[in-house]
């Protein structure tokens, strides 16, 4: 048997009906380079066998301890765990999904080497091959193209930067943050988000060290809270108790259907919205929840006479970020302080 008494990284396994894919991914974590670590699973009222997997796995390994509880949800059951790590590193890592043998030896190094950062991520790949879906497919592609924490602040509106079984998290940061709190969005997301705003500064590993597996019973697709309007809603709280804060004007681009909906969460949060810009034709001159929607020529002459912007890039279609940075960019806004993209 392996004992680890004082562990550098305790790795925070939520468990509920996963008995189907639970000795692989406890297999993956528990032959990391880096062995001084446990994990903490914990058991969400299963009934499926997963509960005498935990044990089994717990009397050949000593670093496993497994949590039992009545089912609560994933959010009990992550802050249930959490008070049993004992770790000043706390690691991500879900019961469906693979880690690589060198997963958490990177991202612990990459944490002591820049001590200001909050957490460390990876890159990931989609499980099984073959069967990763194109949305979930392009959504990687995204993810894998954020490393620094630079460009993960700079789309951090756009969607969830860092996928949540990926991250080693310091104790601190979670703590200071409040732990996984229930709004009715994403958990994860919410975190991100909360973080950021304490100005938290994220980084990721630049290799593949997470296999991420996208299967039909993901809550991300069964669960109403992760649901684009949730998403949605969890953007414009943050936008309003963030960037928007000090701002008197807010434009949002984008009068299409993101655009519209957002705006409406923004609205309800008390965002100053004062227009939209929009390239289409039979949008322009019209108004948006009352408000003008004007063209792209005419943003330069409303951003000057406006008290305090900020624009709002809301275009969900695809290519359609980078040329609407390119027009900004070009007016001389700076990203993450003049604007921000948000779809």
């Amino acid at each position: 048997m392996i004992s680890s008494p004082l562990p550098k990284v305790s790795v925070l396994i939520p468990c509920f009906e996963a008995a189907a894919t639970l000795d692989e991914a406890l297999s993956s974590i528990l032959h990391q380079t880096l062995t001084e670590l446990e994990v903490v699973a914990v058991d969400d009222g299963s009934s499926d066998g997963t509960l005498d997997k935990l044990q089994t796995w717990a009397q050949r390994d000593l670093r496993v301890r497994v949590v039992r509880r009545e089912h609560a949800g994933l959010i009990a059951a992550l802050n249930a765990g959490i008070s049993s790590c004992r770790a000043p590193l706390i690691a991500r890592m879900d019961a469906d999904d693979r880690s690589h043998p060198e997963r958490l030896a990177r991202q612990a190094a990459l944490l002591a080497e820049q001590p200001d950062l909050a957490l460390a991520g990876c890159l990931v790949q989609g499980i099984p091959e073959g069967e990763v879906r194109e949305g979930f497919r392009i959504y990687l592609q995204w993810l894998n193209g954020l490393v620094s924490p630079e460009e993960i602040a700079r789309q951090i509106f756009v969607e969830s930067p860092l996928p949540h079984p990926s991250v080693v998290i310091r104790r601190d940061w979670l703590e200071r943050a409040g732990g996984y709190q229930d709004h009715g969005w994403p958990e994860d997301y919410d975190l991100w988000l909360r973080l950021h705003l304490l100005g938290a500064r994220f980084a990721k590993v630049p290799e593949v060290l997470l296999s991420w597996r996208d299967s039909p019973a993901r809550l991300t697709r069964l669960d109403a809270r992760y649901s684009v309007e949730n998403f949605l809603r969890a953007k414009a709280h943050y936008l309003v108790a963030g960037p928007l804060q000090d701002r008197q004007t807010v434009i949002v681009w984008g009068a299409g259907q993101m655009g519209r909906r957002l705006s409406r969460h923004l609205l309800r949060e008390g965002a100053p919205l004062s227009a939209f810009v929009d390239i289409d034709p039979a949008k322009v001159g019209g108004v948006k929840r009352g408000l003008p929607v004007v063209a792209p020529a005419e943003l330069p002459d409303l951003w000057k006479r406006s008290p305090r912007p900020v624009v709002l890039a809301a275009v969900g279609a695809r290519g359609a970020r980078a040329l609407i940075r390119e027009q900004l960019t070009t007016m001389g806004l700076q990203e993450g302080e003049d604007w921000w993209a948000v779809a």
